[in-house]
Formats: structure tokens, C-alpha cells, sequence
């Protein structure tokens, strides 16, 4: 909304600072995080009051859970409110892929609030129908990737109507697999994938925020750089016009979390719940898919890929031969079910991440 202040730079020069995405993107990132500073102490009030026992524990669950018993949940709330609140204010909204990625977000924050919602008045853990959610991210996300689709062909030149609908490799410059109109599909499982993906990890006292903030962090350089033709040409990535906005919600997504972990710091003030897992991880994957950097993003985000892998292989060794390959799934319960603290488990996980990331990063030179 402020970049309009551009236009006034003739007048007073100070205006021209507008115009610069590193700018905006940090102003949004300070923001964001006073959102949620001035207004999480009160959410938080009206949340515990509204959702008297909190957020109901798994009765399968490490011990020590059960001390966190009355915690409120969708504290994502406050996330939201500081990422929209200040995406509003300081990215082009004449962008697709702003806008885009902003009602990824609050579409995929709206079906994680009904689960919250109806976990916490039936104290129960079981909420929304998983069949009905997954159908419901799947159309979202597959009309997000379908505007993509289009905003990447018009940005183009000749042959971007093929750059469009294609899948890009690390380590290989110019290794493009076009899948066509199946993209959306494909685009459509990486955002629903990476949203429930951080929605498993979400587990314990700052565990999930951190390894967001991380590839949030990540992926604004990715949105910057493959956005940006010089930069781009540079490394010998593939150039996405227009993607280089996307840093600055980004760089919203970094402010909020910053907020948010000054409150769910051990001992949690309140859990995140699917209202903002669920956002934060469609996010993260819907700017994936318009930078082109989907297996990048499984790099980067492999924390969360090893979260959900873990389920997946718990159930279906279950299923198939009646037996548990881990104590308790995800994987971050099995390590506290082995002895590990919840800050030993928490601290080591974030410092995977950021190993992953590193690695994630390095293949943007890689090529």
C-alpha cells in the first residue's frame, strides 16, 4: 500500500526508498513483529478466557505434556494479524504473486481455525474431517498455482508459456521438465504437502516457528535473487519476474515469528494450532512454486519432510505389519519418549534446520 509513496520521490527524495524491496522488506519485518508485541497480550487474554481448558492434550502423549494442560491455542491469530497487517501496508499490491500467496495464507489459516476451533469445544484431538480439509487445501492451492501459472506466462518472453508449467532442478541450470496443465497439480501438492507438513512439527514449545522463520528467511533470498534478472543471470538461476516481492511478506512471515516466540518460549503463553501451521507451511510452499524452487524447498524445509515422513512410515508399518518403527509419532515425540528434554529436542531440531537450509542454499551456486 505505501509503495504509492514512490511517486512523490520528484518531490522529496526520501520517498525513493519505497521503491527498494530490501527496504520494504525489512520495514515489514519490524512491523510485523510490533504487531504481534503490541497486540498478542491481549489475544492471548481473550483466547484463554473464550477457550477455558485450552487446547485438549493426547492422551498417548510424553508425560510432561500434560503439565501444559489449559494452554489457549490459534495463537497463529497473532501471526496472521502481523504478516497480513503489515503486508498490507508495505508490498505491491498490484502483484499476483502477493496476492496469491496472501489468500493461500488466510485460506489455509481459516480450515486450520475450524480445527483448532472444534478440537477446543469438543476437547477432543480429533477436529476437522481429514478427507474434508485435504479436498478443501487441494482447490485452494490449486487456484493459487493456476494464477501463478498465468502470471509466470505473462511475465515472460517467447517460451515462458513453457517456463510456466515446468519444474526446475537444483544443481542443473537449464534441466526444465514441463508437466503442462498437470503443474497444477503438482504445484497443488507442494503447497497442501508443506502446509501440513509444518502442521505435524507443530508440537512442542517453539519447535515449528523457529525452522519457519528459518526457510522464511531462506526463501526471501531465493524470491529476491530469482526475481532480480541480474542476480539471477549471475547464479544461473532460472530469472521468475515480479517474484522479488514475495521477499517482502516474507520478511513480514520473519517479524511475526519473532513475536510469537517471545510468547510461546518455554513455558508456552499459547500454542500456535493449525491456524498457523497450516498457514505458515501453505505459505512457504506457494512461494516455492512461484520461484520455481519446489525440490529446494524440501531441502530447505527438510525438517518438516523428516516430521511428516515419520507419520507416514509410523502408519503404514502399523497398517501393514501391526508393529511401530518409532516410540510415538512424529518423530520429535520419539526422541522425548527416548529421554530426550523438550529443549534438547526443540534446540537440536532447529540447529537441523539450519544445516538444511544451509545446504538448501548452497544449490542456488551449485549449477
Amino acid at each position: 500500500m505505501l509503495i504509492w509513496l514512490v511517486d512523490l520521490a520528484d518531490q522529496i527524495q526520501f520517498f525513493n526508498l519505497f521503491r527498494y524491496i530490501t527496504f520494504r522488506t525489512g520495514a515489514a519485518m519490524f512491523t510485523s513483529a510490533l504487531i504481534v508485541f503490541l497486540f498478542g497480550p491481549r489475544i492471548i487474554a481473550s483466547l484463554r478466557v473464550r477457550q477455558g481448558r485450552g487446547q485438549p492434550i493426547r492422551a498417548d502423549g510424553p508425560q510432561t505434556h500434560f503439565l501444559k494442560a489449559g494452554t489457549p491455542t490459534m495463537g497463529g491469530l497473532m501471526i496472521l494479524a502481523g504478516i497480513v497487517g503489515s503486508s498490507l501496508l508495505w508490498a505491491d499490491l498490484s502483484s499476483v504473486y502477493v496476492v496469491t500467496t496472501l489468500l493461500v495464507t488466510l485460506g489455509f489459516g481459516a480450515i486450520g481455525f475450524y480445527d483448532d476451533y472444534l478440537k477446543v469445544t469438543k476437547q477432543s484431538d480429533k477436529g476437522f474431517s481429514g478427507k474434508a480439509r485435504l479436498g478443501l487445501e487441494f482447490i485452494i492451492a490449486g487456484i493459487a498455482v493456476f494464477f501463478i501459472m498465468q502470471a509466470s506466462m505473462a511475465a515472460s518472453n517467447a517460451s515462458g508459456a513453457e517456463f510456466g508449467s515446468s519444474v526446475a532442478f537444483p544443481f542443473f541450470k537449464d534441466l526444465l521438465l514441463d508437466l503442462g496443465w498437470f503443474f497444477i497439480v503438482f504445484g497443488a501438492f507442494v503447497i497442501v504437502s508443506a502446509g501440513n507438513a509444518v502442521n505435524l512439527t507443530d508440537g512442542l514449545d517453539g519447535l515449528a516457528i523457529v525452522p519457519v522463520m528459518i526457510a522464511a528467511a531462506s526463501f526471501g533470498a531465493i524470491a529476491y535473487l530469482a526475481g532480480n534478472a541480474v542476480f539471477a543471470n549471475y547464479l544461473q538461476i532460472h530469472f521468475v519476474p515480479g517474484t522479488g516481492e514475495l521477499a517482502v511478506i516474507l520478511g513480514a512471515v520473519i517479524g511475526a515469528g519473532l513475536g510469537f516466540l517471545w510468547f510461546n518460549a518455554p513455558p508456552a503463553a499459547i500454542f500456535m494450532g493449525d491456524t498457523g501451521s497450516l498457514a505458515l507451511g501453505g505459505l512457504i510452499g506457494t512461494v516455492a512454486v512461484a520461484t520455481k524452487h519446489e525440490i529446494v524447498m524440501a531441502i530447505i524445509g527438510g525438517l518438516f519432510v523428516i516430521e511428516a515422513l515419520s507419520v507416514i512410515i509410523q502408519v503404514a508399518s502399523f497398517k501393514l505389519t501391526g508393529k511401530r518403527v518409532f516410540l510415538m509419532a512424529p518423530i520429535h515425540h520419539h526422541f522425548e519418549k527416548k529421554g530426550w528434554t523438550e529443549s534438547q529436542v526443540v534446540v537440536r531440531f532447529w540447529i537441523i534446520s539450519v544445516g538444511l537450509a544451509m545446504i538448501g542454499l548452497a544449490t542456488l551456486k551449485l549449477r
